[in-house]
């Protein structure tokens, strides 16, 4: 067998490609072939083996120049949760200058951001962090402390005392200062600590003393002395006294969902508050001469102002407007109401029959047929038991109440505020007596509340009479000539109670277009 002339084994280059690769080459003689002809294998497998030593000596080679070049000092600290950009700049140490540039532009980036001071470490340069929940928790129990008990009348009472912070060096120290004053406060936490430290609350001294603030008004609910007058109506079942403040307590919460807009007539295009004042007198004469009950011409001008709140109407559509309005009414409030024929018959057939049923169906569709409307009468009953349902007040506080229906004046003011201002008028002109507990309970208005209404009323009693209808219902001896002795009586106490009759004789209908 031939020997082999030349065996060459190459080592492999470092994983790094170090240029200085170690190559090794091994030339066998023909005496040492001629040893190895008895055995090939031995040849082969020693031949490997050297190859493999070669290369193991390579790498170890390698790895240890590479450790060397890329140590670090012994006292560098590990930057945990650091600025990792000041690590690359050590290690750098002397590194290519576009690298260094490169550092030097990242750390500055750094540092602009976290807008505080930096502190050195070994060297290091270390920035410090702009969340810190170790100032947060410190101020928690002086917070606390403020709201709960602050005490003494200066501001210097209300500081809380600071809780003892731990050991620290004076550059940590001087970056927490500058981190609080940069990072924004927080809602709850940093912006407590500002209210409480540097805007206490005003002192208790630079308070108001007791005797210079303006007396507290009473409610009526909170006026005392009044006596439960339900209890002697316990064993009448139709008085339902156990019921009857939630009951009142509910129409008082309907009276705002039913009120018109007091300013409607701006939308109207054709209509006047006098072309109102005269369809109202006109339905005061058939509600009389059908002798209906009163709720029902209450319900009847709510209905009208209402729909002419929602609805723009013209002038020649205005009576059809009241008479449809009156025939609604009078289906909801009487016991047996009047045929549809007979509202045609009192228009003077202006309009036939089929007009006010399909007029109806327009109206209530107008409302959603709500017709819940809190009847003024039902309060001024109310009130009439803290009266001991005294007859004549009652007729009195009637004709008073009615003034709200012509006057447009009073849409701005709730039914039960109108009964009471009439009672309470009306109180005042038969001397009954003053407006006592038991009436600012039963009425829920004090005589502070009623004086507004109860002026309007003496100013339209002051002025001309121009709705001749009611009027003269009033004037008969069935009201007990209510509307003779009320105006007598507002002109002359007009003035006493802060009505001038100089202006209020200049009549507001004058200024409509309507003379004396």
């Amino acid at each position: 067998m031939q020997a082999r002339r030349t065996a060459r084994t190459r080592a492999v280059a470092n994983e790094n490609g170090d240029e200085n690769a170690i190559a090794a080459t091994t030339r066998l003689t023909r005496a040492k072939a001629a040893s190895l002809t008895g055995n090939a294998a031995l040849a082969t497998k020693a031949a490997l083996n050297t190859k493999a030593a070669l290369t193991t000596k390579t790498a170890l080679a390698t790895k240890t120049v590479n450790t060397t070049t890329t140590a670090v000092p012994a006292n560098r600290k590990r930057a945990a949760l650091g600025d990792v950009s000041n690590v690359h700049k050590a290690e750098a140490g002397g590194a290519a200058g576009a690298d260094k540039k490169i550092v030097l532009k990242r750390t500055t980036k750094t540092t602009a951001a976290a807008t505080t001071k930096p502190v050195a470490t070994n060297g290091v340069t270390k920035a410090a962090r702009t969340t810190r929940a170790a100032p947060i928790k410190a101020t928690a129990k002086p917070v606390v402390e403020i709201t709960k008990k602050p005490s003494g009348s200066g501001s210097g009472a209300l500081r809380p005392k600071k809780r003892a912070a731990p050991s620290k060096t004076k550059e940590v120290e001087e970056a927490e200062d500058e981190e609080n004053k940069a990072v924004p406060a927080v809602k709850g936490t940093k912006a407590v600590e500002i209210q409480a430290e540097d805007a206490p609350e005003p002192p208790a001294a630079k308070r108001p003393r007791v005797e210079n603030q303006v007396p507290k008004v009473l409610t009526a609910a909170e006026v005392p002395g009044w006596d439960n007058l339900d209890e002697e109506d316990a064993e009448d079942p139709l008085m339902v006294s156990e019921y009857v403040n939630e009951i009142f307590d509910y129409l008082k919460k309907l009276e705002p969902e039913t009120q018109p807009n007091p300013n409607y007539m701006d939308d109207q295009n054709e209509l006047k508050w006098q072309m109102r004042g005269i369809l109202v007198d006109w339905l005061v004469e058939v509600h009389t001469r059908f002798r209906l009950l009163p709720e029902t011409l209450f319900l009847s001008v709510n209905i009208v102002d209402r729909f002419l709140t929602n609805k723009v109407v013209m002038l020649d559509k205005l009576e059809l407007v009241g008479v449809t309005a009156m025939f609604i009414a009078a289906k909801y409030e009487e016991v047996f109401s009047p045929h549809v024929q007979y509202f045609r018959h009192v228009a003077d057939d202006g309009f036939t029959e089929e007009e006010i049923l399909r007029a109806e169906r327009f109206i209530l569709a107008t409302l959603e047929y709500n017709l819940s409307y809190p009847n003024p009468m039902n309060f001024l009953r109310r009130i009439s038991k803290a009266d001991q349902y005294d007859f004549q007040t009652r007729t009195f506080a009637k004709y008073l109440m009615e003034i709200s229906l012509l006057d447009h004046r009073f849409l701005e003011y709730l039914p039960s505020h109108v009964s009471a201002a009439a009672m309470y008028m009306a109180r005042m002109m038969l001397n009954r007596g003053a407006w006592d507990a038991n009436l600012v309970h039963f009425s829920d208005y004090t005589e502070l509340q009623i004086l507004p209404v109860f002026r309007l009323m003496i100013d339209y009693l002051i002025r001309p009479v121009k709705h001749q209808a009611f009027f003269k219902k009033y004037a008969t001896k069935k009201f007990m000539k209510a509307a003779v002795h009320a105006r007598e009586w507002a002109k002359k106490n007009a003035s006493a109670h802060g009505v001038d009759p100089e202006i209020a004789t200049r009549d507001l209908y004058a200024e409509e277009g309507f003379s004396n």
